[in-house]
C-alpha cells in the first residue's frame, strides 16, 4: 500500500499509544482459548536447522511451535496439511524477526524482562485469567512459552528501534498538519473506506508462489471465522499488526490501486483474495464506507472506574471478594452524580484503566444493551454495575452531542502521518537488513 494509518489512542501522547497498541494486541493470543481445539502435541522429533540467519540458528522445533501458536491464536483446528503449507511462510517470519531482534541487539536496546511479564499480565487480564493461566495453556497445547516471550520481546525491541531512528521525526509540524487538513477539504464528499489489512511480504520473486499460498491459507482460516484483528496481530508484518490490521479511514489516492478497486466493490465486512502489492500480499476487509467530510453521528463523552477481579468470575459460585466489589460498585453507582466526582472515585481507586476513554462514537458501540445505556443514561446518574468475567465497571456520560464524524482533528491528522513515516521506516530498514545478511536456508529442515 502507498499509505498506512496507525490510529493513535485518543488523550494519549503518540509513543505511548504506539506501546499501548502493542499490549493491546497481544490479547491474540488467548482471544480464542476456548473454541475449537488445537492439534494434539507432536511426538519428539529430532532437532534440525531450517534456517541461519547471520549466524543465528532457527530451528524445526522454532517453526513448529510458531505454528502451533498460530493454531492457538486463532481457535480453529489446522491439518496436518495446513500446517504444512504454513511451515515455509512462518519460517521467514521468523527469519524477518530474527534480523529484527538482530538490529535490538546491535543498538544495545535492552527490553527489561519485567516489560514482558507486564504485558503477559495484561493478556491474562484482559481474558480473565489468573496469573500463570497462560502459561500452563500454551504448555498443555504443547507451544513452548519461549515463543510467545520471543515474538513480545522482538515487538517491543523494535518498536524502540523505529523510534531511535525517528529522532526528531516523530515531531509533527503544525504545518504539515495544515497542508494536509487543506488537502483532505479537497476531498469532500469523494469515498473514503475503512480498511484491515494482513501484509505478507516477499523478499524475492522466487518466494511468490510460497507467500501466495500463505495468503490463501490465511483467507481461508478468515473466511471460516477466525477474527480478522488476531490473524493480523499474529501474521501481518505491517506496523499496523500491533493494531490487529486496523488502517483506519483512508482515501482511494492513498491506497494500491487495484486494493482501491476491490475497496470500491467490496461489500462491508468482506474478506478479499490475496492482492498482489508492492513488496508482497495484500488480505483486506472493509470495515466500513462513507463520503469525506460527511458522516453526522452521535459522540459521546464518558467516564468510568473498573473494579477488576483477582480470579475470573463464576456466575455459579462469584468469590467473596467479588460480592464485595460488587457491593462496593453498587454504592459508588448510587452516590456519583458528576464525571468530576466520577475522576475522584477512580483517583481513589488506583485505577490501572483510562478514566476517560475518549470520545466515543454511540452507533459503533457494541453489544447492543451497553450501547442503549449510552444513549439514555441521564447526565447526573452514574450506570448500574456492568459485571464482566473480569470485573465490574461503573461509568456515567458526561455528554452526547451530534456532530460531524468525518472530519478529522488536528490531533487525528497528526497521528496519521506519524503512522504513515513509521510504516514506511519499518519497511525500508527491514528491507535494508535483508539486503546485507548472510541467509542460509536448510532444504528439508522444516
Amino acid at each position: 500500500m502507498k499509505r498506512t494509518v496507525f490510529a493513535e489512542r485518543l488523550g494519549m501522547p503518540r509513543w505511548r499509544a504506539f506501546w499501548a497498541a502493542l499490549a493491546l494486541s497481544l490479547a491474540w493470543s488467548v482471544a480464542a482459548l476456548a473454541a475449537a481445539p488445537v492439534p494434539p502435541p507432536p511426538t519428539a522429533q529430532a532437532t534440525r536447522i531450517v534456517a541461519v540467519v547471520n549466524g543465528d540458528v532457527i530451528t524445526n522445533a522454532d517453526v513448529t511451535n510458531r505454528t502451533r501458536l498460530f493454531a492457538l491464536s486463532t481457535g480453529l483446528p489446522l491439518t496436518p496439511d495446513v500446517l504444512d503449507r504454513l511451515r515455509q511462510q512462518i519460517t521467514r517470519q521468523l527469519i524477518d524477526e530474527r534480523l529484527r531482534m538482530q538490529e535490538v541487539l546491535r543498538r544495545k536496546i535492552v527490553i527489561q524482562d519485567k516489560m514482558i511479564a507486564e504485558s503477559i499480565h495484561d493478556i491474562e487480564t484482559r481474558n480473565g485469567m489468573q496469573p500463570g493461566a497462560l502459561r500452563q495453556k500454551l504448555a498443555t497445547d504443547g507451544v513452548s512459552q519461549l515463543t510467545l516471550i520471543d515474538q513480545i520481546r522482538t515487538q517491543l525491541g523494535w518498536t524502540r528501534v523505529l523510534r531511535e531512528q525517528l529522532g526528531d521525526k516523530v515531531t509533527i509540524t503544525d504545518a504539515e498538519v495544515a497542508d494536509q487538513q487543506r488537502l483532505l477539504a479537497q476531498q469532500v464528499g469523494k469515498p473514503e473506506y475503512r480498511l484491515g489489512e494482513i501484509f505478507i511480504p516477499v523478499d524475492d520473486p522466487a518466494n511468490s508462489a510460497d507467500a501466495q499460498r500463505f495468503a490463501e491459507t490465511v483467507i481461508t482460516e478468515l473466511r471460516a471465522g477466525a477474527a480478522f484483528p488476531v490473524v493480523a496481530a499474529q501474521f501481518s508484518q505491517n506496523q499496523t499488526a500491533l493494531q490487529g490490521g486496523e488502517l483506519g479511514w483512508v482515501q482511494p489516492n492513498q491506497l494500491d490501486p487495484e486494493v482501491a478497486r476491490l475497496a470500491s466493490q467490496m461489500p462491508v465486512g468482506a474478506i478479499s483474495n490475496p492482492v498482489k502489492v508492492p513488496g508482497g500480499f495484500s488480505i483486506v476487509t472493509l470495515q466500513a464506507k462513507r463520503e469525506i467530510g460527511r458522516e453526522v453521528g452521535t459522540a459521546v463523552s464518558l467516564r468510568q472506574l473498573f473494579l477488576p477481579f483477582v480470579s475470573a468470575l463464576n456466575p455459579q459460585a462469584p468469590t467473596e471478594l467479588q460480592k464485595q466489589a460488587l457491593e462496593k460498585a453498587r454504592g459508588i453507582s448510587a452516590s456519583v452524580h458528576s464525571c468530576e466526582q466520577m475522576e475522584q472515585v477512580a483517583k481513589a481507586n488506583n485505577q490501572t484503566r483510562p478514566v476517560d476513554p475518549g470520545e466515543v462514537r454511540l452507533e459503533t458501540v457494541n453489544p447492543p444493551a451497553f450501547r442503549q445505556v449510552l444513549a439514555t443514561l441521564p447526565f447526573d446518574r452514574a450506570s448500574q454495575p456492568l459485571v464482566a468475567n473480569d470485573g465490574i465497571a461503573v461509568l456515567i456520560v458526561c455528554s452526547r452531542e451530534e456532530k460531524n464524524l468525518a472530519q478529522a482533528t488536528p490531533q487525528e491528522v497528526r497521528a496519521q502521518l506519524l503512522n504513515e513515516r513509521v510504516e514506511l521506516l519499518s519497511r525500508q530498514m527491514l528491507a535494508n537488513l535483508r539486503r546485507h545478511a548472510a541467509i542460509e536456508m536448510r532444504t528439508g529442515g522444516a
